[in-house]
């Protein structure tokens, strides 16, 4: 057996994988109309919190789920494999809430504050980082949008891109330079505060129903204590098992994929055949190459998450993290091609699955960490381990 199933370690990760498929038809319809026509599923994300989904991963103590890293990614796993960008998007909750939950990056005072609105008032977050000026937000670009403390309010003015989850979205956990820190700080920003506005600029080919338009912020005035973080470095310099919801939303989408051209294979049977397409040799190699790939990528993956998770390794594993993004898209977009071969022409009818799910994937490669940074990082850890 080739699938998630022998990933699920207890009754807990269980019964939200059963919540998650009793949502699994109504989704599905709702992210391939929104890829249709590149709109936005709002009523996933509102049958999604009627599950407390976006809790998941706020800690007990603060009256979420308590979910980790490894549960997030099986979760994430099983929501993709339904609709890939609905999955994307409100995996930014679970990652964003767990990695400042976890780390306790904000003060109490702040941790209190939102984990009330999680749960009482179904908030929903997401980083505004990414700027048309900084390129990723991981290589350490300055954020172009700036603020200032005059008479102890904070003015923000600026724009931020790929504002995925926008729609939806409460508050905005929002960069901007601080030139009298001389470091980048985050604002949580309510989505009702005046000068915030939405431009829709989303416009691809993949991920279309994550509404990721642009974020503008017009002379937006704040209270002082709404700056709850602050950094000197790239973000991407920390160890986030977290952001390994990114991945697992890959891997969802290649069991998609997957369990779409094996059910074709063993169906689909021309006239010129005995039986299905299945029983021929080259179409069993591709679904075995399939197989063998779909195993090691989410080998890998667990894998990491439990090391990750584990005290004894947690300080290490860095370029394990970065290697776990890399291998996983790049199984996965592997995955969906050898899928698309299988299927044949059928696949690339707008009408066909494997047709998003070809787009999708492939969006994989431009989210965080980048290929190059992870190579490059590994070479650099291997040259070291020579001279030490």
């Amino acid at each position: 057996m080739n699938s998630i199933k022998l990933f699920i370690k207890n009754k807990e990760q269980q019964t939200i994988i059963n919540q998650l498929h009793t949502l699994k038809e109504d989704i599905y319809k709702r992210g391939e109309k929104a890829d249709r026509e590149n709109g936005f599923p709002l009523e996933s994300f509102q049958d999604l919190l009627t599950i407390d989904y976006n809790a998941i991963t706020l800690p007990k103590e603060y009256g979420g789920k308590g979910f980790g890293i490894y549960d997030m990614i099986l979760f994430q796993e099983t929501l993709a494999s339904f609709d890939g960008p609905t999955a994307l998007a409100i995996g930014w909750q679970l990652g964003v809430v767990g990695e400042i939950y976890d780390k306790k990056i904000w003060s109490e005072t702040h941790l209190k504050q939102f984990a009330e609105a999680i749960v009482h008032d179904r908030a929903l977050t997401n980083r505004a980082v990414s700027e048309a000026i900084t390129g990723s937000p991981t290589r350490g670009g300055r954020p172009g949008t700036n603020a200032v403390l005059i008479d102890g309010k904070w003015h923000i003015s600026g724009r931020k891109s790929f504002m995925t989850l926008s729609y939806a979205l409460t508050h905005f956990l929002t960069s901007a330079w601080i030139e009298e820190k001389n470091a980048i700080g985050f604002f949580l920003i309510p989505k009702e505060t005046d000068g915030i506005s939405i431009e829709e600029t989303w416009d691809m080919i993949a991920m279309r129903g994550t509404a990721s338009h642009d974020l503008v912020l017009d002379q937006v005035i704040l209270p002082e204590d709404a700056l709850v973080e602050i950094n000197d470095g790239p973000r991407s310099n920390n160890i986030n098992g977290w952001a390994l919801h990114i991945p697992a939303v890959y891997l969802g989408i290649a069991q998609a994929a997957r369990d779409y051209a094996v059910r074709f294979a063993s169906s689909y049977t021309p006239n010129s055949l005995p039986g299905p397409i299945g029983d021929l040799p080259h179409v069993q190699d591709k679904i075995g190459q399939i197989e063998l790939k779909l195993m090691a990528a989410r080998h890998f993956i667990y894998s990491v998450a439990e090391k990750v998770e584990s005290e004894s390794t947690h300080a290490h594993i860095s370029n394990e993290l970065g290697a776990a993004k890399n291998i996983v898209v790049n199984s996965a977009i592997e995955i969906v091609d050898l899928a698309m071969r299988i299927v044949g022409a059928k696949s690339l009818q707008n009408n066909n699955p494997l047709n998003r799910y070809y787009r999708d994937v492939r969006a994989g490669l431009h989210n965080p960490p980048m290929d190059d940074m992870t190579i490059i990082k590994l070479a650099q850890a291997a040259l070291q381990d020579v001279k030490n």
